[in-house]
């Protein structure tokens, strides 16, 4: 099928049916990638006066031809929905393992269709599909669950949801593979809604290639050209993607204190340089990728992937933070809570300008100063997540339809 399996899996939790059918290849060539396809087929199954969060919404799960071939960076995998947060097209996608893995099952595409009566988690073992009791899951986060569901990379991928996804939380992510996120504009409400906690695949098959000797030869070429470049060869893998810090600080792009300002004074303490001097562990690689730019941190109370630098500077110059032992801890609450960590930063850091200028009070805030910069940085923005996954600040408006 030269990179396709040519199969989509169409799962109906209100029935708790499957079947499989094929995948329109013109489709597939007129709107290719994970991306493209996803947002064909929703634009097919789900109409303008669908409620996000009801049954009639559907999840779509979508790979490209070169997912799962071999090809370089060719992890990633996309989401597709109707999002709860924005009312329209939500797209997101994450590298790590899971997409490869579930290639590796037959399928391109799973339609996520309807809602349990329960709590459900999924399985998929080439083509094989059980359905499996999560009463006992519900409520767990992120890592104690991907654990507990037999995390492999390379072998058993898990995708799931935290405490944030089963509240309904509009900014809560999709996780997979323990630490990556699929977020923006809150899939893993949409998960939780459907009272699906997981999707656990195992799989063995790989897809063709149309011309072997073109594909290792492209391989061979690209592969050069990544080694060429000063970025995807060095700076990358040195420092991780929150090499970009001093970068966009530099040339006065780099968004603070809620996009009051261009530039952070404390960049240089929350930079790839910093992180990798004082915090790193050891340097990892999403599946198939040479480029190994995922970062392994610690502190003195948190080990795991991240941050990234989008991250870094939602937690920090956009709330004039420089603690990187914060910020690498808040990321790591907001992976096992099942939090956008993008979206999160920035609701903090707007309720922080609000605070500022009076719109928001210390009743508000349960008594805390949720200021730009407050030494207390660990306590404001664990705070902060606290209250997006438990729920709105009480009294306004604005931050109630922002966060809830």
């Amino acid at each position: 099928m030269n990179g396709w399996n040519g199969k989509i899996l169409e799962i109906d939790l209100t029935t708790l049916t499957h079947k499989a059918y094929p995948l329109d290849m013109e489709m597939a060539r007129q709107f290719v990638g994970g991306r493209g396809l996803g947002a064909r087929l929703l634009w097919d199954l789900v109409g303008p006066d669908v409620d996000p969060l009801s049954p009639e919404n559907v999840l779509i799960f979508t790979n490209g031809p070169l997912t799962g071939t071999g090809y370089q960076t060719s992890n990633r995998f996309s989401v597709t929905t109707k999002s709860p947060l924005t009312g329209t097209v939500l797209d997101a996608n994450s590298g790590g393992f899971w997409g490869m893995q579930f290639k590796k099952t037959g399928f391109d595409v799973m339609i996520v269709r309807g809602k349990a009566k329960a709590p459900i988690w999924i399985e998929i073992k080439n083509e094989v599909v059980t359905f499996h009791d999560a009463s006992d899951l519900w409520g767990m986060r992120v890592f104690a669950l991907t654990e507990k569901l037999g995390q492999n990379n390379n072998k058993r991928n898990v995708l799931c949801i935290g405490p944030a996804g089963e509240n309904l939380s509009r900014i809560a992510a999709i996780m997979n593979d323990r630490e990556r996120a699929m977020a923006r504009g809150g899939p893993g409400a949409v998960m939780g809604t459907k009272n699906l906690k997981a999707i656990v695949v195992e799989g063995n098959e790989r897809p063709d290639v149309a011309d072997k000797e073109q594909f290792k030869f492209m391989l061979y070429e690209t592969r050069k050209l990544l080694a060429a470049s000063p970025l995807t060869s060095q700076a990358l893998p040195e420092f991780g993607t929150v090499v970009l810090m001093n970068i966009m600080n530099n040339i006065g792009a780099l968004a603070t204190r809620n996009h009051q300002q261009t530039q952070f004074e404390g960049a240089e303490a929350i930079s790839g340089e910093e992180l990798t001097e004082k915090y790193l562990v050891k340097n990892a690689a999403c599946w198939a990728c040479p480029i190994g730019c995922t970062r392994i941190s610690k502190t003195d109370k948190v080990e795991g992937e991240g941050p990234e630098f989008e991250t870094t500077w939602a937690f920090g110059a956009q709330c004039g933070i420089d603690d990187l032992a914060a910020i690498i801890e808040v990321n790591s609450l907001c992976n096992d809570l099942g939090i956008d960590t993008i979206s999160a930063g920035s609701c903090i850091s707007w309720a922080m300008e609000a605070f500022e200028k009076g719109a928001l009070t210390l009743e508000d805030t349960d008594g805390i100063e949720l200021r730009f910069g407050n030494a207390e940085a660990k306590v404001v923005t664990a705070a902060g997540i606290r209250r997006i996954h438990e729920g709105p600040i009480r009294r306004t408006q604005a931050l109630r339809v922002a966060l809830e």
